[in-house]
């Protein structure tokens, strides 16, 4: 990659201290961290369309959660009535007038075993089919986003850590799914649990549910507050999680730059920064929540005492019975409990809403232009490359590349050379469409670049740069991923023309050897030959080099330039190189500074203009003696 200057850096960009912000969304629990969404409705009516599509499924689920709902609600009611019989059958058997009806009370039991366990075996299945869909939307956005990334411009990666950009596939979409799967069922539960138990209440006695009833803005007021002191909390907690997200995988890819420089205590210290702040957020944040709880429990037993007092009461007076009043006590704790869970659902909803939100940001974020309508098709390309007035800045007002033209023919080689930030690297994105000039034009075999499918573009350019890239997988994979047709013996070919072929016969398991995640179990002058090896295998017409020898030995270069050489005949090659030495044979060398070719012909014509390239090839010379 470069800067806006074209000069050299990672492949992410780095942050330094705190990290970035909104790096992702921990675990959505109980009272879990909590983002408030900026577009609460938006979110929601996008996450809407998603779910649209297993609507039936949905409707299914909120039978089933009704119908469980229903029966458990049921239960209370008529288990009262085994506690009058028994009241009943003992006040008889005092008094000498009749017994306990044994066999009545059990059928009472039978019954409410039954209502319970057909509760339980719906609530089993509607969990499973809610438990299913969530999957599925998980898996749809996370298709998605893997699509989206492939389709997304290199300055949005350029401008982002891969943390940040990871933190969308996995703690957001998992946030989203958990929020789902819990959030709808228990809505729907709580819901019908509220209406159903306030009907029974209700059928009880109205006097003692208007009692009931008065403790719920007693709850509702200090739930308000409650949520409303740990807001802040969650929000810090939600981006500092973030920060630390993307401290770690940053640490972590670069573990070695930071042994190498001891920079170990300056990390854990810059960690601790951010992880106090996030222990801290966390603490108060949970703390705070944590005492909705007991708060509840309080108002709770107290609306528990005062329908315990009215029931004793009615009791007396003949109004209800014994087990209409252990009922309705059942039913009040049944009545508070749905209120406590709404509330907790809400935090998930909006911690979900949050996470959609970042998801549907990220899926809506500008892409590169994929199709052009009626774009040229080349059968076979020849290579012609034309430069006309090019300017370019990653910044509009900024131009870093000014007025640059040149003129390649098919199978010529051309070395770009220059000082660090003339914009070499800027050239060869420009080639290949990973950005688009702000004026001028450049053209493939006489047609403009724009006029072409990007994908059918690309395919036309081989490519190995300074910074190599090997994934988790054999050797024999990891050559073959330039075309994924070869044989083995292709392959094979490929790494002896990029003289690979003798190291990977040494290693252990020669072609078979797994490369581990980052290919850290062979050296890098050694991952550079593989990368050749790549591109001598996708065979295309016009090939780039960045630098791509810079990584091996002086011998081994000199070989791999012989490689290059024949593998080049017939091809257009782009080669950039500091080590002027490697380019003497180039057919065209194009000298930069600053964004402009200021000397342009072949290595001995510059060297007897004696200007700029001259005195680079001959400071590098100086420098070696």
């Amino acid at each position: 990659m470069s800067n806006g200057n074209g000069e050299k850096f990672d492949k992410q960009p780095k942050s330094r201290g705190m990290g970035r912000p909104g790096g992702g969304h921990g675990p959505g629990g109980m009272m879990g961290p909590v983002e408030k969404a900026k577009d609460f409705k938006g979110s929601i009516r996008k996450l809407s369309v998603y779910i649209g599509r297993y609507k039936i499924a949905i409707f299914i689920v909120m039978i089933f959660a009704v119908v469980s709902t229903v029966f458990s609600v049921i239960g209370p009611k008529v288990l009262g009535n085994a506690t009058t019989a028994l009241s009943t059958g003992l006040g008889e058997k005092i008094a000498g007038t009749g017994g306990i009806d044994f066999s009545y009370i059990g059928k009472i039991l039978l019954i409410v075993l039954g209502l319970y366990g057909f509760s339980a075996v719906f609530s089993f299945i509607q969990g499973w089919i809610m438990t299913g869909i969530t999957q599925k939307i998980c898996y749809r956005l996370r298709k998605e986003i893997a699509e989206k990334i492939n389709r997304m411009p290199m300055q949005y990666f350029e401008s982002r850590t891969y943390g940040e950009v990871l933190s969308r596939i996995t703690n957001d979409v998992d946030t989203l799914g958990q929020g789902l799967n819990q959030s709808v069922t228990q809505i729907i539960t709580s819901t019908a649990t509220m209406i159903g138990v306030l009907v029974m209440m209700l059928s009880i006695s109205p006097l003692m549910t208007l009692i009931a009833i008065i403790i719920l803005p007693i709850s509702a007021g200090l739930l308000a507050f409650v949520m409303k002191k740990s807001q802040k909390f969650f929000k810090t907690q939600q981006e500092y999680l973030g920060h630390i997200n993307g401290q770690v995988e940053e640490v972590y890819g670069g573990h070695l730059v930071i042994k190498a420089y001891s920079k170990e205590k300056e990390t854990v210290e810059t960690f601790e920064k951010t992880n106090d702040v996030l222990y801290d957020s966390a603490w108060k944040s949970q703390f705070i929540s944590g005492m909705m709880h007991p708060i509840m429990m309080f108002v709770g037993n107290l609306g528990y005492a005062a329908v315990a007092l009215a029931g004793g009461l009615l009791a007396i007076r003949g109004t209800i019975t014994v087990g209409d009043i252990q009922a309705f006590i059942q039913y009040v704790k049944n009545f508070t409990q749905p209120i406590q869970q709404i509330a907790q659902v809400m935090n998930q909803v909006q911690s979900m809403a949050a996470a959609s939100e970042r998801v549907f940001e990220f899926l809506g974020e500008k892409e590169e232009e994929q199709i052009v309508e009626n774009p040229v098709h080349l059968e076979s390309i020849a290579g012609a490359v034309e430069f006309s007035n090019v300017h370019f800045g990653y910044k509009e007002d900024q131009i870093i590349i000014k007025d640059f033209s040149a003129s390649i023919k098919p199978g010529q080689k051309v070395a770009i050379v220059g000082p660090t930030g003339a914009g070499k690297t800027t050239m060869v994105k420009l080639l290949m469409r990973f950005y688009d000039v702000n004026s001028g034009s450049i053209s493939l075999d006489g047609h403009n670049i724009k006029d072409f499918n990007r994908r059918e573009l690309r395919e036309a350019f081989g490519m190995v740069l300074q910074e190599t890239w090997l994934f988790k997988g054999s050797i024999m994979e990891n050559i073959r991923y330039g075309r994924l047709d070869a044989t083995d013996e292709e392959v094979i070919a490929a790494a002896k023309a990029a003289h690979a072929h003798h190291f990977i016969k040494t290693l252990p398991g020669g072609y078979d050897m797994e490369l581990n995640e980052d290919a850290s179990n062979v050296s890098q002058g050694q991952k550079q030959l593989l990368t050749i090896a790549r591109a001598i295998l996708a065979d295309n017409r016009v090939m780039i080099l960045d630098e791509a020898t810079s990584s091996v030995d002086t011998r081994t270069e000199i070989l791999i330039q012989k490689a290059m050489d024949n593998l080049m005949k017939g091809r257009t090659s782009f080669i950039i190189a500091h080590r002027l030495s490697t380019i003497r044979n180039a057919d065209m060398i194009l000298v930069m500074k600053d964004g402009d070719i200021i000397e342009q012909g072949n290595h001995e014509e510059l060297l007897a203009k004696n200007g700029f390239y001259a005195d680079l090839y001959n400071s590098q010379f100086e420098q070696a003696s």
